[in-house]
């Protein structure tokens, strides 16, 4: 049986990662944290924050309500309490749908270049 090598995945990330991801101010990642108890991210020694992938995923959600939908930061606080596992269900398919749709925009733009080359 041949050798696979294993796809490694990071197991923290820095703020600036995080920020540069989600193209936001590490401020107001920090800010965030003081305003959800859900998004409490790890410390290092020297008091670097450390983000795993679950906290990507809560700040994802985050982001989701408050600059995508427009929620207050009371009103998404009050939805993550409520719904939390189920938002982020639906936000899971609203990327994956998005990804489809971007593949379906570029295949659309290729195909036309091919027809315009070929008429």
């Amino acid at each position: 049986m041949p050798y696979k090598e294993r796809d490694i995945e990071k197991q923290y990330f820095t703020i600036g990662e995080v920020a540069a991801q989600f193209n936001v101010a590490p401020s107001l990642i920090r800010f965030w944290e003081t305003e959800f108890e859900e998004l409490r991210p790890r410390k290092s020694k020297k008091g670097n924050r450390l983000y795993t992938p679950q906290d990507v995923d809560i700040f994802r959600t985050i982001y989701h309500l408050v600059k995508e939908r427009g929620y207050t930061i009371p009103g998404a606080r009050d939805m993550l309490k409520q719904k939390g596992p189920q938002l982020k269900e639906k936000i899971d398919v609203i990327q994956s749908l998005e990804k489809v749709r971007g593949f379906l925009v570029t295949m659309k733009k290729e195909l036309d270049a091919i027809g315009k080359t070929q008429g």
